[in-house]
């Protein structure tokens, strides 16, 4: 998923040297969205990976 918001990312930047503004933008915001779920889910699973050993 980081791929994926790299990829944007880059997308937006060259969208935005050729003047494209409605693509360097939409281009943006959706790497913005791919970026903080790639980093809610890598929090979310460290937590998950943080717990303590189970009794059995």
């Amino acid at each position: 998923m980081f791929r994926w918001a790299i990829l944007f990312f880059i997308v937006a930047l060259i969208s935005a040297f050729f003047g494209f503004g409605g693509i360097a933008g939409d281009a943006a915001w959706i790497g913005q969205v791919l970026l903080f779920l790639f980093l809610i889910l890598a929090v979310v699973s460290m937590l998950m990976g943080r717990r303590g050993p189970s009794i059995e």
